[in-house]
């Protein structure tokens, strides 16, 4: 792509948001640096359509006003990023926008990807936890597919709950929610 080799200089939120629409690669700017990664395998986006329907009727169920969407733009005050899935305000999706601010999202996941263990793993949750959002999930799919629920507490993420593969899982919040990862990520 030539827009992304033809740049000089350090990279802003507007740069990335300009950039051409491409399906298969991600664009995240971490401080000034484009970050790109490629398309994930199928397990990735099967299981992310599954977590999204899942935390979309739970929502609902309970009446909250927010809207679970995949793939969005999330503008945080070190960058912008493109977690697996996101809980944000029902407000904040209003407009045909081509992101949200982070203060309007309640909830990230990230589906550890082979490629992208340590930024799901260890970078984005501290972007996430600096900005603030309540919420942080983590689905693993090996050696088998778990859950890792966190909280956002002191400015830093602590793991609340863990929903193992085979024993369906009550998660609280930000909604009641009632999970079994074992078929999340399988055909």
């Amino acid at each position: 792509m030539s827009v992304a080799t033809d740049h000089t200089g350090p990279w802003t939120v507007a740069d990335v948001l300009a950039l051409p629409e491409d399906r298969t690669t991600r664009y995240e700017l971490l401080g000034e640096s484009l970050v790109m990664s490629p398309a994930p395998g199928i397990r990735h986006p099967r299981a992310s359509f599954r977590l999204h329907v899942i935390l979309d009727a739970a929502a609902r169920a309970a009446g909250v006003p927010v809207e679970v969407l995949e793939a969005i733009n999330v503008t945080l005050p070190s960058g912008l990023v493109v977690p697996d899935l996101v809980v944000t305000d029902a407000g904040a999706t209003a407009e045909d926008t081509v992101s949200v601010d982070a203060d309007a999202v309640q909830l990230v996941v990230e589906l550890v990807s082979p490629g992208n263990k340590t930024m799901d793993r260890k970078f984005k949750p501290l972007l996430y936890a600096e900005a603030a959002i309540p919420y942080f999930w983590r689905l693993e799919f090996d050696p088998a597919p778990r859950l890792i629920v966190s909280e956002l507490h002191a400015g830093r993420y602590v793991e609340t709950t863990t929903a193992l593969a085979g024993a369906t899982t009550r998660i609280n919040a930000p909604f009641p929610v009632d999970i079994d990862p074992a078929g999340l990520g399988r055909q």
